[in-house]
């Protein structure tokens, strides 16, 4: 055997064992919305997720299929129904998660505890923190799940999706003087507003609006006192109806003491639906349009596909 050859041979042998350690490299990294960097060998094709959002994501992506748990708290899409239900915060159940042999499991924040953290990752599970709390995180956490599912291209057409109608919204909306106060929790249960750095504060801005309540930090207790104080033009309530009794639009507009009230006297009152405008999921589309329409007084457009 010539030198020539032998150096070639010697060169395929150094070759092979390289060849193999580049094919053991992760085919996934994602890096969470706590800076956590999670690796996996394929996306992923068994998760768990613990938050409403992130269901809503998941199935957004066409990867319903891939959910084999859900926290007790995701409801939408109707499909998920069927999907077993683990407990989730304070209360996360590790071995309900475990017993679902997922891969991944999504979760809402850290809050959950370290320590429930490192058992599912002591067992083999990877845990992926999402933590949106504005628009713009709602498009980092679609583009965090759309990687860890292999689902790039289609996390971008979601984020384009949702882009082009508040962008379309904004365009159509004239900056007004006009005041909308959005009730998160009844009168029976004490009065709450979303305030600044909350969604529904940044759909208000994209339809021209201005949150009555703005001085005050996410959600927050307020009083009637200060609601006919403020006085707004539109009011938006979030409160759920169970077919029983006035409706939450009937209720407000029925209140001792508001009647004065521009958004009363005008009929400005509109029910909400409390998921849609509050979860940082491809359903703020949705929420700015049905706001937008009732602002407007016009018929309910039909979300772009």
């Amino acid at each position: 055997m010539s030198r020539k050859t032998v150096a070639l041979f010697l060169c395929l042998l150094l070759a092979l064992p390289m060849t193999g350690a580049l094919a053991e490299e992760p085919a996934v990294v994602v890096t969470d919305m706590y800076g956590r960097e999670i690796a996996l060998a394929a996306p992923a094709q068994r998760v768990v997720a613990l938050t409403a959002a992130d269901c809503e994501i998941l199935c957004a992506l066409g990867c319903g299929d891939a959910l084999v748990g859900r926290g007790e708290y995701c409801d939408y899409p109707e499909s998920i129904l069927a999907v077993p239900v683990v407990q989730s915060g304070a209360e996360t159940n590790i071995e309900e998660i475990l017993a679902l042999e997922p891969q991944v499991v999504l979760m809402g924040d850290m809050a959950q505890s370290r320590d429930q953290v490192d058992m599912l990752e002591q067992n083999g599970v990877k845990v992926v923190v999402s933590n949106a709390e504005d628009i713009a995180g709602t498009y980092t956490a679609i583009r965090m799940i759309g990687q860890l599912m292999g689902k790039d291209a289609e996390a971008e057409a979601l984020i384009a999706d949702m882009q082009a109608t508040f962008d379309d919204i904004r365009a159509k909306s004239e900056n007004t003087s006009k005041t909308v106060y959005f009730e998160v929790s009844p009168l029976e249960w004490g009065l709450w507003a979303a305030g600044k750095n909350t969604f529904m504060d940044e759909l208000a801005g994209i339809c021209g609006l201005t949150n009555a309540f703005a001085d005050v930090e996410g959600w927050g207790e307020v009083s009637q006192e200060q609601v006919i104080a403020r006085d707004p033009d539109y009011i938006v309530t979030t409160t759920l109806y169970y077919g029983e009794g006035p409706t939450p639009v009937e209720e407000v507009m029925s209140r001792a003491g508001w009647e004065g009230m521009k958004a009363i006297q005008s009929g400005r009152v509109y029910n909400a639906d409390s998921n849609a405008v509050s979860r940082p999921g491809p359903r703020l589309k949705d929420a700015v349009l049905e706001l937008y329409n009732f602002i407007n007084g016009t018929d309910a457009e039909e979300p772009a596909a």
